[in-house]
């Protein structure tokens, strides 16, 4: 089956100084689970969530946690990660030597393994690691900053992974996520193009009428531009 709509909210914009509210909000607005954005200062500009931060917060809802590890050296902080309460790490394709090795040590930690792409990566860094992984991220802005514009060209990469996924037999296991500019005017692209799994961060937290009216209407939109595929994971 088509795997369903899943909206996965960025804390980046949340008030950092009552984090626990503001994911303990985030499910009561019917989101699906919790990304939160790791970044180092090196692979992208910024500093955000170290672990001791997530697992702060990690009794304040029973959504699932997944970090995006934006960082050089995932083998070395994975471990802190999970121990954290996150149950999915994101690798960048481009910040690692050894993929295969990466996300296998990331399967023995028991979390599950995912890999990301920025927009300037083809398609093909992921071919041979489709087996190792349940999510694939096609990054729709360069990463490293909230608030910047959905790069459209991004969708018909989001289309080739879900071709490659179609082909390796592996369409109804592995999801693909988009991160970048996701709001209502360009959600739909990006789920038209096979994304199903939707980062959203600024567009949520800045609708006037609400986070669960931004959740709702995000979600309405991705299935519409799906053909209506409701179902839940």
């Amino acid at each position: 089956m088509s795997r369903p709509v899943m909206i996965a909210p960025s804390v980046l914009p949340a008030d950092f100084s009552r984090l626990g509210e503001e994911v303990a909000a985030l499910e009561a607005a019917g989101v699906d689970l919790i990304q939160w954005d790791v970044m180092d200062g090196q692979f992208v500009p910024n500093l955000t969530f170290g672990p001791d931060v997530i697992a702060s917060t990690r009794d304040r809802c029973t959504l699932p946690f997944e970090a995006h590890l934006m960082v050089l050296t995932p083998d070395a902080m994975a471990k802190d990660y999970v121990e954290a309460g996150c149950s999915r790490l994101i690798v960048h394709a481009e910040a690692v030597t050894h993929l295969h090795r990466t996300l296998g040590a990331i399967a023995d930690l028991g979390a599950s393994p995912a890999v990301a792409l920025n927009p300037a990566t083809p398609a093909s860094a992921v071919t041979h690691v489709l087996d190792l992984v349940d999510l694939v991220l096609v990054m729709t802005v360069n990463p490293g900053f909230g608030g910047q514009d959905y790069l459209p060209t991004m969708e018909s990469k989001v289309a080739e992974v879900r071709r490659m996924l179609v082909d390796a037999g592996r369409s109804d296991d592995v999801h693909v996520e988009v991160d970048g500019g996701i709001g209502p005017d360009t959600v739909a692209g990006a789920a038209a193009a096979g994304a199903n799994v939707l980062v959203a961060g600024s567009s949520l937290f800045r609708d006037p009428e609400g986070l669960e009216h931004a959740v709702s209407d995000l979600r309405s939109r991705a299935e519409a531009a799906r053909g209506g595929t409701t179902a839940r994971a």
